[in-house]
């Protein structure tokens, strides 16, 4: 008999999950499982499928190492369940344990059903620990929040770099300011920046096992499987970390916001996946870039702007997804109801830009947060796609997504539907901004040149085409005044051609035409 079962989800691999420190390796039991209704709740990535399975095998073989009694089940167990609370009760039925160690999951979903005692039927008592995995509690982030008008990242980042000592001066920024951002924003030079990308691991035995079993159950699933190059362990996952300190995080903070056709990682980490598995620590992660620039191999702007990302931006999100609540998902504050296009899942396209997005995205279940924001996401916003249908897409498209850090990023971001909550204005551009960030312009069949007509890029006449239907919203704001000031100007002959044509555009989309 066991006197606890322990839950160990796939986005918690790590040794100091607060479920682990707690718990007894002579009494207790740890559960972990691979099941159907976690691997089809949105039709995940087949990458991502397989990515999560090798690395809880290759746990759960470490935490067996270490001394740990471990109740492993595949999805292929006759005996599985194929859900969290129903394997948790079997094993504790089959063990005679009365009591559930956990610690919280990261989605409202599952702290929902896995709240529930009736879920499990013999165990009597739930015990939730707080993920202490983060740098801010969610209350701390609450009392941050409390009574702002504004919740902007900036300001929370700053508390963050003053709580982890992370580039800071006694009270001061190293450096003398706290962003550097500005330096940022150099668009890509073409061939001069290919590089050899993130490391890339083979497939041991282990993977290649999980590779036939996703193979082999999710044959239908939106992305290629093969090549698969992913870490799946804390080693792996270690030295991907020191590839990119050494290799990459240099120029990473100049070209972050580049796109090349060819070129799908740049000087981008693709740490995103293994920090939000389990497999990295994002303090770790965060020091050895700190300690890259305190020994001169990596400048200031890359090294802050890396870690902004991490200890600003995807801890805010996560604060902002548990303090706005389950309904956070369902929000549409600018009504937008129109379906999400094919092109999104491969369809046909004429528009280049939305052809290499979807297409790097289908091949590596990655696309970097510019192509997310300002090229699938922009597209989005601009033509009025249902944000709900939206943010499924990039839920199961990516390897790195969970709700907490997705939803955010898509219903407030990208998308604006929380009407405000994460963004003071919607980010959206016309085809100007993806010309001056990237290649891909030079070779699509529109021109980003042309305002109106046939060749005109959808970019063009739907960013005039959203803001005008959302004038009364976004006219006072002050970051958005010059727009409408610039469209007042405007011949109205032209005014009229542009509605049109965008008019034309969104009905092709409405009845399944591509664009």
């Amino acid at each position: 008999m066991v006197s606890r079962v322990v839950l160990v989800l796939g986005d918690q691999l790590s040794p100091n999950l607060s479920a682990l420190i707690e718990a007894d390796k002579d009494t207790d039991l740890v559960v972990m499982a691979e099941v159907r209704a976690e691997a089809t709740y949105a039709p995940h990535h087949p990458k991502k499928i397989a990515f999560l399975f090798a690395a809880m095998r290759k746990f759960a073989a470490r935490l067996i190492r270490e001394g740990w009694q471990v109740a492993y089940t595949r999805l292929d167990d006759p005996d599985n369940t194929h859900s969290i609370a129903g394997e948790l009760a079997r094993r504790a039925d089959q063990h005679g344990a009365n009591e559930v160690l956990m610690t919280e999951p990261g989605e409202w979903r599952l702290r929902d059903a896995l709240s529930d005692p009736d879920s499990y039927k013999t165990p009597t008592k739930i015990i939730q620990l707080s993920d202490t995995r983060f740098v801010a509690t969610q209350t701390e982030f609450d009392a941050w929040a409390e009574g702002r008008k504004q919740l902007r990242m900036e300001y929370f980042y700053r508390d963050m770099r003053r709580k982890t000592g992370l580039l800071m001066d006694g009270e001061k920024p190293v450096g003398g300011q706290w962003n550097f951002d500005h330096d940022n924003r150099k668009p890509a030079k073409g061939k001069d920046l290919f590089q050899e990308g993130p490391s890339r691991f083979a497939p041991d035995d282990t993977v290649n096992e999980v590779l036939d079993l996703v193979e082999r159950e999710f044959p239908s699933n939106f992305g290629a499987l093969r090549p698969f190059w992913f870490a799946t362990d804390a080693d792996q996952a270690r030295q991907a970390l020191d590839h990119f300190v050494d290799q990459r995080l240099e120029t990473f903070g100049d070209y972050q916001d580049a796109m090349l056709q060819d070129d799908a990682f740049l000087s981008h980490a693709v740490l995103g996946l293994y920090i939000n598995a389990g497999l990295l620590d994002p303090l770790e992660v965060c020091q050895a870039a700190e300690k890259a620039y305190e020994n001169g191999k990596a400048p200031i702007n890359a090294v802050e702007g890396f870690i902004r990302q991490i200890i600003g931006w995807r801890e805010f999100v996560r604060g902002i997804y548990f303090r706005e609540g389950p309904d956070y998902t369902r929000r549409n504050a600018l009504n937008h109801q129109r379906k999400l296009p094919d092109m999104y899942w491969g369809g046909e396209t004429r528009m280049a830009c939305m052809a290499a997005a979807v297409s790097q995205t289908r091949s590596e279940a990655y696309a970097h947060h510019i192509q997310r924001l300002m090229v699938t996401g922009n597209f989005a916003l601009l033509a009025g796609i249902n944000p709900a249908e939206v943010h499924e897409w990039y839920l199961a498209v990516y390897a790195d997504a969970y709700e907490w850090v997705e939803a955010p990023n898509v219903i407030g971001m990208s998308q604006f539907a929380d009407g405000g909550v994460v963004g003071s204005k919607p980010y959206v551009s016309s085809g100007a901004y993806i010309n001056r960030m990237s290649d891909y312009c030079k070779g699509c069949a529109y021109s980003v040149s042309a305002k109106t007509g046939e060749k005109a890029c959808p970019f063009n006449v739907l960013y005039w085409h959203f803001l005008i239907r959302h004038r009364a919203r976004f006219e006072s704001n002050p970051r958005m005044g010059q727009m409408y000031r610039t469209w007042d100007k405007m011949d109205e002959n032209r005014r009229e051609t542009v509605l049109s044509d965008a008019d034309t555009l969104l009905r092709n989309l409405s009845d399944n035409k591509p664009v």
